[in-house]
């Protein structure tokens, strides 16, 4: 594989059991480079690519293609009326991007994976894994904050790329789940593209059976990329 005359070493991992279905087995594409520029990696996003830490990695599994590639086509997105009321219902709450990781970020995400993802991959949280996840030699991310009368109550964390923006993961106080903070980071992500005139806002994998991952097709319209490009998806 080569973008513009750049060869792109490629391998695969051995399958294993999959996080989000049960009964299917998972493998990855990855691609192994020390360093990578922006332009590269965004076309690698557009190739239904992910990156976590600094692997980037797409599923190539054995036996499944629930997994797809979804975007938000930033300048067409209009929030439906669900998600006008969560942007009303958190008007006290100020956001903010601040480009440099924070120590009081890792107390969040480890409250949170431990608090609400028991039952998931990354528990217990340790701040290995979350430096592992979240940081890259070759990008440094930018982190969207939610304050709540100088309390930290989310984080995005988002990549930023010329004409995009990479949703990596969100992390919020557990107990704030009437505030639906997971769905206010993703729509503040999308205003702040329109603000940084993106064309897109990646959000990674949907997956239709899967009900923790099956609420990205509730922001429309978006993308689905399919076999024979970015199909669009202005209604369900």
């Amino acid at each position: 594989m080569s973008f513009k005359s750049h060869p792109i070493a490629v391998g695969v991992t051995q399958a294993f059991t999959c996080s989000y279905l049960e009964d299917e087995l998972e493998q990855l594409l990855v691609l192994q480079e020390e360093t990578i520029n922006l332009e590269l990696f965004e076309q690698l996003l557009a190739l239904g690519f992910r990156r976590s830490g600094g692997t980037i990695y797409k599923p190539q599994c054995p036996s499944c293609n629930a997994c797809m590639p979804i975007r938000i086509p930033a300048k067409e997105f209009i929030p439906s009326r669900r998600q006008k009321r969560t942007l009303k219902n958190n008007k006290d709450i100020v956001w903010k991007v601040i480009d440099k990781q924070q120590e009081y970020h890792y107390t969040l995400y480890e409250r949170y994976i431990n608090e609400r993802h028991q039952d998931g991959p990354m528990y217990p949280a340790s701040r290995e894994q979350y430096e592992h996840f979240i940081n890259s030699g070759w990008i440094e991310p930018s982190f969207i904050e939610l304050w709540h009368k100088q309390r930290l109550i989310g984080v995005a964390v988002t990549d930023v790329m010329p004409n995009s923006l990479s949703a990596i993961y969100s992390f919020f106080c557990p107990n704030e789940h009437k505030r639906s903070l997971g769905s206010l980071l993703i729509l503040i992500q999308c205003r702040l593209a329109k603000l940084m005139d993106k064309d897109f806002v990646y959000l990674g994998y949907q997956i239709d059976e899967s009900r923790k991952m099956n609420y990205k097709r509730s922001y429309l319209p978006y993308q689905i990329l399919t076999p024979s490009g970015w199909k669009q998806i202005a209604d369900e």
